[in-house]
Parts: structure tokens; C-alpha cells; sequence
């Protein structure tokens, strides 16, 4: 109930991290019409960022789009469903779209951030969290495969769905077997490409996503044997903290902001939520086919 005056914050992107996560679920469990009412809430506040370009803010400013937000739009695609609101729902859409043309590039790896000028004109690809505006942030990559694998389910349309099969590809061609990534990709020489357990655990969730998205059983099969190798990875000594005395927290070596040395190798509130996450989807899904 803290979280409620949140639902008209207009400085932060992040409302779909906020309330997806809890009153969502929390609407799933009761039914409370209450609950819908501030889901519905939160979704047409996060549609006021919406700018010229086509795209939602970040909180940085009117000209910053965000690989993040792709996690956030799926509140206003909530809010159009609830409310049969074509009009919110087209500014889903329309963010999804410029994320896809101007973040996610003809590999399959994603840019941090995508900086506009006044216009709305895109001008360039830039980060704050990864360690460059050219290279692939994994937590980034993690949130674009995720995210548009949402906004599949969302909406049906086909081209957020191949844009998750090219994020995928992309991230299980360069992660290392265990299937727990670096927090970025395109480190130099010199720089500690150490590990990013929570873009592993976001990756797992999107992956398992993926794999119940598409309808080829192999393609299906090779999405969730990479959740499941990631989990079992995130679930062994090196990153489980469970005999780890004092540690406060689920799983080490998760990465906010490299640059500012801040949660450099600790435990990060989104690597322990979706890493929960993916456990539950796994082992449900698991039990539904009998293993």
C-alpha cells in the first residue's frame, strides 16, 4: 500500500516495475476492483512520457529513451486492454516500435539508451550502465528479450515476437555455457568483463517466456534448455548465497552501475525478483510436463 501514491508519479519510468510485480499479482489473487483501478492508473501515467519521437522518456529527460522502459510499457498495454482505450494502446505500440528501430540493432544486441533532439529526430546510441554507447549491456539485452516477448503476448504482433528471437539469438551465441552472462558483452581488454547474475536471471525469465511464446517445439526446447541451464548455473556455490554467512541477499554477482563502482558484485533487488520468477515459471512448467 506504500507503493499507492506511486501509481501518478510522472518523474520515473519505472511504473511498470513498481506495479506489475505487485499489484498485478495482487489483482490476480483477489480480483479487488480497487486493485484494476490503480494497475489502470499507473499505465495512463506512464503514457504522459510519451514524446514527439514516438517513445516514452527515461527519467533522464524528454530527449533519453531507455532498453528499459521495455519492461514498463507492458502496464500501459494493461491499462488499454482494461479499459478498451486504442488510443493508450497505440502509444505501446509506437514505443515499441522506435525502441526496435533505433535500440535493438541487425544482430540481435541492444543499445542502452537512444538519445533525440527537440525535433524528435534520433541522433545517437549511447549508455549510462553498459561500457559503451556501441556495446551490448547485458541486463539491456536481457530487458529488450524479455520485453518484447511481453509485448507479444500483449498484442499478437509478429515483429515483437522476432524481435525477442533475435535479442535470444544474440544473447545464446555470446553468453558462455552456463548461460550467465558478463555485464557487458564488448568489454576491452583490461576492463573485468565480470559477471551479471541478474541479467542472467531476467534472461532465464524471458527465455522460458520465449519458449512458451513460439509454437516450433525445437525452437521451444532451445529456449527453455537455456533458462533451465542458467538457473541450475545461478543455483550453484558460485552464485547461490546460501552458505555464504552474512551475505544479505539470494544471488552474488549481480552488477548495477560498473562506472560508479555501485552494487558492483553484489546482490540487486531485480536479479533476486527474477530470478524467483523464473524459478517458479520453470518448475511449473516442469510439473505440467511431467519431468
Amino acid at each position: 500500500r506504500m507503493l499507492l501514491p506511486r501509481r501518478f508519479d510522472r518523474d520515473v519510468h519505472d511504473l511498470g516495475f513498481l506495479f506489475l510485480s505487485t499489484y498485478l499479482r495482487w489483482y490476480h489473487l483477489t480480483g479487488e476492483p480497487e486493485l484494476r483501478d490503480v494497475l489502470i492508473d499507473a499505465g495512463r501515467t506512464l503514457a504522459l512520457r510519451r514524446q514527439p519521437g514516438g517513445y516514452l522518456a527515461s527519467f533522464i529527460g524528454p530527449q533519453s529513451l531507455f532498453i528499459d522502459i521495455m519492461m514498463n510499457v507492458g502496464i500501459i498495454f494493461w491499462a488499454a486492454r482494461a479499459t478498451g482505450d486504442d488510443a493508450l494502446r497505440e502509444v505501446a505500440l509506437e514505443h515499441c516500435r522506435t525502441t526496435a528501430r533505433v535500440l535493438v540493432r541487425p544482430d540481435g544486441g541492444t543499445a542502452h539508451e537512444g538519445m533525440f533532439d527537440t525535433a524528435g529526430q534520433f541522433v545517437a546510441q549511447t549508455t549510462h550502465q553498459g561500457y559503451s554507447g556501441d556495446s551490448c549491456w547485458s541486463r539491456g539485452l536481457a530487458w529488450s528479450l524479455y520485453g518484447f516477448t511481453a509485448a507479444y503476448r500483449f498484442t499478437g504482433e509478429v515483429e515483437f515476437l522476432n524481435v525477442a528471437r533475435a535479442n535470444a539469438e544474440h544473447y545464446l551465441r555470446r553468453t558462455p555455457a552456463g548461460m550467465v552472462p558478463p555485464w557487458d558483452y564488448d568489454v576491452p581488454e583490461g576492463v573485468p568483463a565480470i559477471w551479471d547474475s541478474s541479467a542472467g536471471a531476467i534472461a532465464a525469465s524471458g527465455l522460458w517466456d520465449l519458449g512458451e511464446a513460439v509454437d516450433d517445439a525445437a525452437e521451444r526446447d532451445r529456449y527453455h534448455t537455456a533458462a533451465l541451464t542458467a538457473l541450475k548455473t545461478l543455483c550453484g556455490e558460485e552464485f547461490l548465497a546460501l552458505h555464504t554467512p552474512g551475505w544479505e541477499g539470494i544471488l552474488k554477482h549481480g552488477v548495477y552501475h560498473y562506472h560508479k563502482n555501485l552494487g558492483v558484485s553484489e546482490s540487486v533487488a531485480w536479479g533476486e525478483h527474477f530470478f524467483v520468477e523464473a524459478l517458479v515459471k520453470a518448475h511449473a512448467g516442469r510439473s505440467a510436463a511431467g519431468w
